[in-house]
């Protein structure tokens, strides 16, 4: 799977996150301070991740800052995307299962490497619901995206 990573720090879990990607056998596209020549700042790599994914170059994201809440923010304001800050294991598997995350975000603070591998399972085993009500709230999200145009 290809996997579009962004950090605006080499901080916490950061490097640690790229070379578990790698472990398990996922290519990796590097953004902000993963990056040799881009922009660092949360707001930007977070960005890029998250295009990736909507323009089709990565199936999934995992966007990175000190709290991840900036992160997350500036990843959810790309058309298409969906992505869940998720702190442990199970927030992880039910952002895949019932909103069908397409990035996650991540803490570089209070992410743990135990905790990291934790969300990182949770997240990979993790398959979006069929239940009509959640592909409902998930289809609704797409039709606000196209209300807000």
């Amino acid at each position: 799977m290809r996997i579009s990573v962004a950090a605006d720090e080499r901080v916490g879990v950061a490097q640690e996150l790229i070379e578990e990607l790698a472990r398990r056998g996922h290519e990796t596209l590097p953004h902000g301070a993963l990056a040799e020549s881009e922009r660092d700042d949360w707001a930007w790599a977070s960005e890029a991740a998250a295009r990736d994914v909507a323009q089709g170059r990565a199936d999934q994201g995992i966007v990175c800052c000190w709290t991840g809440t900036g992160a997350s923010i500036a990843a959810n304001k790309v058309a298409g995307i969906r992505a869940a800050l998720c702190g442990d294991a199970a927030t992880a598997q039910g952002a895949r299962q019932w909103n069908d995350a397409n990035v996650l975000a991540l803490s570089l603070r209070s992410t743990s490497s135990a905790e990291l591998q934790e969300i990182l399972d949770a997240w990979f085993i993790g398959a979006a619901s069929t239940e009509p009500d959640d592909r409902a709230n998930v289809a609704h999200l797409s039709a606000i995206e196209r209300a807000e145009r």
